[in-house]
């Protein structure tokens, strides 16, 4: 009896472990998204110029390729990830400031981030609910997002030094963007649920940057497809 005993109070350990996982990425990325949507305001108050995201993105990579590995076990990561996410809201400002000057700008903002909002809670919840295992998305995620960053490096240079129209190229590249956001909350919830990931504050990131990613690319779709874009 005792072999089960033991067996049963680590399955026990483990399932309170998870949860608290569970309860502290949600919670912590509630408050990270609250605090990007401040920074955000902050940069469309301040405007300023438009390579600005791209300096705040770099930086905010930069913190979590070499910094936050190193703090997620201590209590400076959690000033790493509110850098990391203040960072990528302030960068957002001038991408929202250019949407919103649009006729329509600010429809097409509501509903970026409507169907952020109800992409991100469906699929979690559905992975909450039945703990389904997609840790096999894994390779096909790494691949697809090699792919994006590929293409959107090719259509960079064509549109630059070349003059092309790449904004068939462009379209497709945040359509793509969707779908892998989407397979990434999948796989980034199912890691957690299932014990996958048991650290929160890189779960957090790496739920942040899905939802982050998720809605730059339906605001480019929705501002495209609106006419003005």
């Amino acid at each position: 009896m005792r072999p089960v005993a033991h067996a049963v109070t680590a399955t026990s350990a483990n399932s309170a472990e998870t949860s608290k996982v569970v309860r502290n990425t949600y919670s912590l990325l509630s408050i990270t998204l609250l605090f990007s949507a401040v920074t955000a305001g902050v940069s469309m108050a301040v405007q300023p110029p438009m390579f600005t995201g791209l300096i705040c993105s770099l930086v905010a990579m930069a913190l979590i390729w070499f910094v936050l590995p190193k703090t997620a076990n201590s209590g400076a990561g959690l000033g790493v990830v509110f850098a990391i996410t203040g960072l990528l809201g302030f960068g957002l400002g001038p991408m929202l400031t250019h949407y919103l000057a649009m006729a329509n700008g600010g429809m097409i903002v509501m509903n970026a981030m409507g169907t952020t909002g109800i992409t991100f809670l469906g699929l979690s919840a559905y992975v909450l609910t039945t703990k389904k295992d997609f840790s096999f998305m894994g390779g096909f995620l790494m691949v697809g997002m090699f792919a994006v960053i590929g293409l959107a490096i090719i259509s960079l240079i064509a549109s630059f030094f070349f003059g092309m129209d790449m904004s068939v190229v462009s379209l497709a590249i945040s359509g793509a963007v969707v779908l892998l956001m989407s397979g990434m909350i999948l796989f980034e919830t199912s890691r957690i649920v299932n014990g996958g990931e048991t650290n929160y504050l890189i779960a957090t990131v790496g739920l942040y940057l899905a939802i982050y990613n998720l809605f730059t690319a339906l605001l480019h779709l929705f501002g495209a497809f609106s006419g003005d874009d």
